[in-house]
């Protein structure tokens, strides 16, 4: 069947299943990292409290028929385990079948924490992940030849992550319209980098310069990637240079790598005189399943599409519970001030007008306005996220914020090792309190003469001063916080 495989693209589908592993270790290992203070039995918010109200059919899930946090933890570590063996070279060193059902253990697994994940895994780039590991099942190894039907359907996804993003941004906030979205995001984007702050200060018409090349990107040079080679392959090319531009700008968690990934996966290296390298045929057995995955796929690509025809189109939506063809985009609007909310503990019996108020330190979303930000992406820093979405709206944070403050105002170990710097290591404080801060960017001068990033003034009170109270319970611990 010489049809159904592509001999030039060996390299590319081995750098794809061994980029895809990568990241597949690291969302298992931040899974694993950060469950206990997020989800665990004591969590914030409990996957045992979750199951009792969501059926399997809604969120099918291991979860949903045992949970224990050393079950998630064998899961996680082992997901973890799983897939550095991958990245190594595992699933090519054995039959096609095990080779399958590897990536098959991966997808299923990861599947399993997403979707009792709540708030805390409500990111587009979850069902990127995984989507494409599904597909990643049905690539083969180095038994067979890539196959033709796979490839495309990996383009599929690429076509659908750039366009939506694209589509999303000329129907959304005018300021990509008028090429002026740049002026703000590096400041206002969920988690800055180390370079945001000098990507925000490059000269405004570069601003617009970046603007106009993102629109060509994602609304034009998708399109050919289904065209002939070399064309594809260039198209792929400067996909993955954006992305790259992505990476440095800020920290995504693995959104660019995945698209980085997917764009490798469309390279023809025969196209530029690689090597052509042939392979045993695949078994019928194999050729079936993937024609069944082709078919699937398709229908359920209606949902997708719709969307992006539409008028009111919605960004980063499942259309099934197992995840395996959905919606895509970022970045439909884009703030113009940046707000933060800073949490503060003190010592004192009473909260005072000159109690010493602690600032505790996040990892990852600005603080200290003295601190340079720090590049985390691809691993995804959980908490610091929602954080960010907090400050847009207290909504966001209304069914989680209270169990966090409660978790402070008792030093719970799960919940410090979430954050850079606990400002109470030998004893947990007497009140905890939130403030709603507006940052923004220092300039040249401003950086040279005071060493600060950022400069930052209260805007408001987020949670008035906050003690634990034995009267009052928040479902979980037996003693909540209480607001005085």
């Amino acid at each position: 069947m010489e049809w159904f495989t592509a001999d030039g693209y060996w390299l590319s589908r081995l750098v794809f299943q061994r980029t895809l592993a990568v990241l597949y270790l690291v969302a298992f290992l931040g899974a694993a990292l950060q469950f206990r203070a997020l989800l665990g039995s004591r969590g914030m918010l409990p996957i045992p409290e979750y199951v009792r109200y969501v059926p399997f059919r809604r969120a099918p899930s291991l979860f949903q028929l045992r949970y224990s946090d050393r079950l998630f933890a064998w899961c996680a570590w082992g997901g973890a385990g799983l897939a550095a063996a991958v990245a190594a070279g595992a699933a090519d060193a054995v039959p096609l079948g095990a080779s399958m059902g590897m990536w098959a253990l991966l997808w299923a697994g990861y599947l399993s924490i997403v979707n009792v994940g709540q708030t805390w895994y409500a990111f587009g780039w979850e069902s990127l992940l995984l989507e494409v590991g599904f597909l990643a099942v049905f690539l083969g190894n180095a038994e067979v030849g890539p196959p033709v039907l796979v490839l495309w359907l990996l383009r599929w996804v690429l076509f659908r992550v750039e366009f939506g993003a694209g589509l999303i941004k000329m129907r959304g906030d005018a300021c990509w319209r008028k090429l002026t979205c740049l002026y703000y995001h590096h400041e206002t984007q969920p988690m800055p980098g180390p370079l945001s702050w000098f990507f925000h200060r490059l000269p405004r018409p570069l601003h617009r310069v970046e603007c106009a090349a993102n629109h060509v990107t994602q609304l034009l040079v998708p399109v050919l990637l289904f065209t002939p080679q070399p064309v594809a392959s260039v198209a792929a090319g400067v996909i993955a240079v954006t992305q790259l531009w992505l990476v440095l700008s800020g920290n995504f968690a693995w959104l660019n790598w995945v698209t980085i990934a997917l764009a490798l996966s469309a390279v023809d290296v025969t196209a530029f005189g690689g090597p052509v390298r042939t392979g045993p045929g695949a078994p019928l057995w194999f050729v079936v399943l993937v024609c069944a995955l082709v078919a699937l796929v398709l229908v359920l690509s209606r949902g997708p599409v719709l969307n992006m025809l539409s008028r009111r189109q919605v960004m980063n939506r499942s259309f099934d519970p197992l995840h395996l063809v959905n919606t895509y985009g970022a970045f439909g609007s884009v703030g113009r001030k940046r707000d933060e909310v800073v949490v503060e503990g003190t010592a004192d019996a009473e909260p005072r007008r000159d109690s010493e108020w602690r600032e505790y330190g996040f990892k990852g979303k600005p603080g200290d306005v003295r601190r340079l930000p720090r590049q985390y992406a691809p691993y995804h820093l959980r908490l610091d996220w929602l954080m960010w979405f907090a400050a847009l709206n207290p909504g966001y944070a209304r069914d989680w914020f209270g169990p966090f403050v409660t978790r402070l105002l008792e030093n719970d170990r799960d919940t410090l090792r979430l954050l850079r710097h606990n400002p109470f290591p030998d004893a947990p404080p007497r009140f905890v309190r939130a403030r709603l801060y507006r940052y923004r960017y220092t300039d040249w001068r401003e950086l040279r003469t005071t060493h600060a990033w950022w400069h930052r003034t209260l805007v408001r009170e987020f949670l008035p001063p906050t003690r634990l109270a034995d009267g009052r319970k928040d479902g979980r611990e037996g003693r909540g916080a209480a607001a005085e």
